[in-house]
C-alpha cells in the first residue's frame, strides 16, 4: 500500500472527519497542524484541483492529504514547504458528499476527503473500498462511480 499521510486543519471536527476510521489502519499518518506547523512536502502527491491528473506513473510517491473545509485549505497549505508532486482528481468523478456551506463556495471538482484519497488509491492501483466504510454515503459515492449519467 502507498504511504499516506494526512494532515488535519486544527480546527476540523474530529466528529465531522470522513476519514477518522482510517486513524488506526497501517499506512496511514495523521498530524494535526497546530501554530507554527511546518511539513517538508518535497516528493509526495499533493492532492489539488487544479493540478494535473493522477496516473498510475505517478505510484511512486506517497499521498499527501489535506483534510480541512475548503475555506480553511489556503491556512493547510501555507504550512507546507518544498515542492510537493500536486495532481487532481479526474474532472468527471462527483462527490457524494452534500455541500451545504453557508460561508464559501466549494469548488465544483471538490470531494469529500475520504472520497479524493479513495479514488487516488484506486488510481494509483490499489482499489480497497473498505477505505469508504463507515463513510456515510459510501454507497451513494460507488454508485456514481458505476453510473457516471448519475454524477450531477
Amino acid at each position: 500500500m502507498i504511504p499516506v499521510t494526512i494532515i488535519v486543519h486544527p480546527k476540523e471536527k474530529l466528529s465531522k472527519c470522513s476519514l477518522r476510521n482510517l486513524r488506526d489502519r497501517p499506512g496511514f499518518d495523521f498530524l494535526k497542524a497546530t501554530k507554527k506547523f511546518q511539513f517538508d512536502a518535497t516528493n509526495y502527491i499533493l492532492l489539488s484541483t487544479d493540478a494535473p491528473e493522477l496516473t498510475i506513473t505517478d505510484n511512486a510517491y506517497p499521498i499527501l492529504l489535506l483534510d480541512s473545509t475548503w475555506r480553511l485549505l489556503p491556512k493547510l497549505e501555507a504550512c507546507l514547504t518544498g515542492n510537493p508532486i500536486r495532481r487532481s482528481i479526474p474532472q468527471n468523478i462527483k462527490t457524494a458528499y452534500p455541500r451545504q456551506s453557508k460561508i464559501s463556495e466549494d469548488p465544483q471538482n471538490g470531494l469529500a476527503s475520504i472520497e479524493a484519497l479513495y479514488i487516488a488509491l484506486k488510481i494509483l492501483g490499489h482499489d480497497d473500498s473498505s477505505i469508504l466504510d463507515n463513510y456515510h454515503w459510501k454507497e451513494e459515492f460507488l454508485l456514481k462511480l458505476r453510473n457516471p449519467k448519475n454524477n450531477s
